[in-house]
């Protein structure tokens, strides 16, 4: 199994029902792939340490899924595994007004991290392709004439594609994660929430709606996936059945990003490093003044 076998930049098509949601014979592995990603985790973080220190270069990792896919429990288990100086995370949900008076993207610049940071978004810009294509949101846009046209999307995953590159070409990486569960797996979790007592407050009914609309998604994931995956913008689409599993690809896809990233913590400033000799001498003399008394 390599990371590769999930990777979507352009160069093959995506049909999900081809796609894997669980580990397979991965399970036979469980164990030293769970520590795996301990281990990818540790190393991850010592790179973010690196990226920080230089910030040279930002870092998103956008996470789309169905409802009850994992994204919570991956943010909790991967990345809340680094630094958290050097992390943000943000969670979009539907819309405010103020959000919906400013073009689409507007809610998204205003959650990119800094030069240095690893932001991790829960939803993402791809909600305005995916949720708004189902349901059709677009025509209760207070848009002129000329917007609303046969192509909206299309032109939408261009726009998308643009401002990734946009981001690439001003030093930031853009990562995106579908995380694809399985309707037997979302059933089990559905009823995990109405039977559980911690599992309560995930609960909506509203959940069901979405549910219904199963296909309907099943394509607009595919053909945001399809149209927007790129070499430097990829997308990976996750099993995401086992959590377990999903935390060890998504750890394998993080640390690997880092390396291709290749931090390195920045040389000291020549006019700095002149000064140290006497800034030791002085902290000698200090450590032996107080050594005599």
């Amino acid at each position: 199994m390599s990371i590769k076998d999930f990777r979507f930049d352009g160069e093959k098509k995506l049909n999900l029902k081809n796609e894997p949601t669980g580990a397979g014979d991965m399970k036979l592995r469980k164990k030293e792939l769970v520590a795996k990603t301990a281990q990818n985790i540790a190393e991850a973080a010592q790179l973010q340490e690196m990226l920080y220190a230089e910030r040279r270069e930002g870092l998103v990792i956008a996470i789309q899924a169905r409802d009850a896919a994992g994204k919570d429990s991956l943010i909790k288990h991967v990345f809340c595994g680094l630094n958290p100086a050097a992390l943000k995370i943000t969670s979009f949900k539907t819309p405010t007004k103020t959000e919906l008076a400013h073009d689409y993207l507007w809610r998204i610049n205003a959650a990119l991290p800094e030069r240095g940071v690893i932001g991790v978004f829960n939803r993402s810009h791809y909600e305005d392709v995916i949720a708004v294509r189902v349901h059709h949101y677009e025509k209760t846009y207070n848009f002129p004439d000329r917007c609303m046209t046969e192509d909206f999307f299309l032109r939408r995953y261009m726009q998308l594609t643009g401002w990734e590159d946009y981001l690439y070409e001003n030093g930031y990486r853009v990562v995106k994660l579908f995380l694809n569960v399985s309707k037997e797996t979302q059933s089990k979790r559905f009823i995990d929430r109405m039977v559980r007592d911690d599992k309560h407050w995930k609960l909506s009914t509203n959940d069901m709606k979405e549910r219904a609309l199963w296909e309907e998604y099943d394509k607009a994931f595919e053909d945001a996936i399809n149209f927007t995956g790129t070499p430097q913008s990829p997308w990976y689409v996750v099993p995401a059945d086992n959590k377990w599993y999903t935390r060890y690809i998504v750890s394998e896809i993080l640390l690997q990003t880092l390396k291709d990233m290749d931090p390195h913590f920045p040389e000291l400033d020549s006019a700095e490093a002149a000064k140290i000799p006497a800034i030791m001498e002085q902290l000698e003399q200090e450590r032996a003044a107080k050594e005599m008394k």
